[in-house]
């Protein structure tokens, strides 16, 4: 899914000449931390942060003279995960969407971009989640699929991340079933190293996962 298919054209930007105080209330009223600053000409001149207006004594101070160094945003046409990843690197709230010249085309903030990555992994659907450690040079797709699909089930979605030990991967598969025991079974006949599983029941672990793949996409 690209970014653009997100994009919040009713979040309105700082103008170049607005103040520090014009700023902080306009967070306030939007419920964000960050905010972009277009010129007249809808060019993103850069992104104010409410910890930076935060620090200055005057606030009549144009927020235009706090910006400093390329702006940070994305291309309309990039991927929702690389754009996520962009996002928590940077530890925003609001990510502006801009063309190849720097012409504003809205913001996505982080809330859309959870709930977009709580959507691509299923969370909206009944199952369950497995979570398993392997060898990176043993991993393959067709056999994972292979082992869920004779216990009648199917992946939903699924996500390979390298782990501290070095060539060990932490597979993250949702299911659409909740039962896993067979599953599990299969898996570990199959060398598969069962470490965790997730029910419907287990709505705050399934939340916790879904944060942990947020925080895994900042390396």
């Amino acid at each position: 899914m690209r970014i653009e298919q997100l994009i919040e054209g009713g979040r309105q930007p700082l103008k170049p000449g607005d103040t520090v105080a014009q700023a902080l209330a306009q967070m306030t009223l939007q419920q964000v931390r960050h905010l972009p600053v277009v010129d007249a000409e809808g060019v993103l001149l850069g992104v104010v942060s409410e910890g930076q207006l935060q620090t200055i004594a005057d606030p009549t101070t144009p927020v235009v003279t706090l910006l400093q160094g390329e702006p940070i945003s994305v291309a309309p046409d990039m991927h929702v995960l690389d754009a996520g990843k962009i996002l928590v690197q940077h530890g925003l709230t609001t990510l502006p969407v801009v063309e190849a010249n720097r012409h504003y085309r809205g913001t996505v903030s982080s809330q859309q971009l959870l709930e977009q990555l709580v959507h691509m992994l299923a969370m909206p659907e009944a199952g369950a989640i497995l979570e398993l450690e392997v060898d990176a040079r043993d991993y393959a797709l067709s056999r994972l699929v292979y082992c869920v699909e004779q216990c009648d089930a199917k992946i939903m979605a699924i996500i390979a991340q390298p782990l501290n030990v070095e060539g060990r991967l932490r597979v993250t598969m949702r299911l659409n079933v909740q039962d896993t025991a067979r599953i599990r079974h299969v898996l570990e006949h199959h060398g598969f190293h069962v470490t965790a599983a997730y029910s419907e029941e287990d709505d705050e672990e399934l939340r916790q996962r879904i944060e942990a793949f947020m925080r895994y996409l900042e390396v």
